[in-house]
């Protein structure tokens, strides 16, 4: 059984035991003939998802007992994936949901690394930065670079902690390996997503 994730930027494909990220062109292409079950939460590739007669959305079987109507597909997969937890993806923005005992109790959203470090460009050019990716929050910072990413890493890591309390960290997502360094009781798995996919699909049919 092959899985697809489909966002905003790129198609994220669970082909057997791999997890590959693709352009949503290079997707198409590689893939557009296998038989493949998705969900998407790009709706302009609604028009060509539906050309793809191998390509089965599975959105109606995503079900969590306590989401709410407007919550991505996405992020309902990650929660189906564990019973108990925290789960974050950290992509273009950062999500971050609770489980308890298979119920979703409710989560918020941040704005994913690359969009922080890109806000504080539009406050003044002088803000204009990259993330420091070997940032120390146990020091305070005596440049620019390093104030901003503190700033970023630090809040992120403030709030998530103010819910965490011994409940486990369930990070997935391209900044999510970058992101579990620092906290405690953390594991990074980028296949959560299609883990939850798996028990939606098993659980229906």
């Amino acid at each position: 059984m092959i899985l697809a994730d489909i966002g905003n930027t790129r198609i994220h494909i669970h082909d057997n035991s791999r997890v590959i990220h693709l352009s949503h062109q290079d997707a198409f292409r590689e893939y557009g003939d296998r038989e493949i079950y998705y969900i998407s939460v790009n709706s302009k590739l609604d028009k060509k998802l539906k050309e793809l007669k191998n390509w089965v959305d599975i959105s109606d079987k995503i079900i969590l007992k306590g989401s709410y109507s407007t919550m991505g597909v996405d992020r309902k997969a990650i929660c189906l994936s564990k019973k108990t937890g925290i789960f974050i993806s950290a992509g273009s923005a950062i999500t971050v949901d609770i489980m308890e005992d298979g119920e979703y109790m409710g989560g918020f959203l941040l704005l994913g690394l690359s969009q922080y470090i890109k806000s504080y460009g539009l406050i003044s050019p002088a803000l204009e930065t990259n993330l420091n990716r070997d940032i120390d929050i146990d020091k305070l910072p005596k440049n620019t670079k390093d104030a901003i990413s503190y700033g970023v890493i630090a809040s992120i890591k403030s709030i998530v902690e103010k819910h965490q309390g011994d409940k486990k960290l369930y990070i997935s997502g391209g900044d999510g390996e970058f992101l579990s360094s620092f906290f405690k009781n953390s594991i990074f798995d980028e296949r959560l997503i299609f883990k939850g996919m798996k028990s939606a699909i098993s659980r229906d049919f």
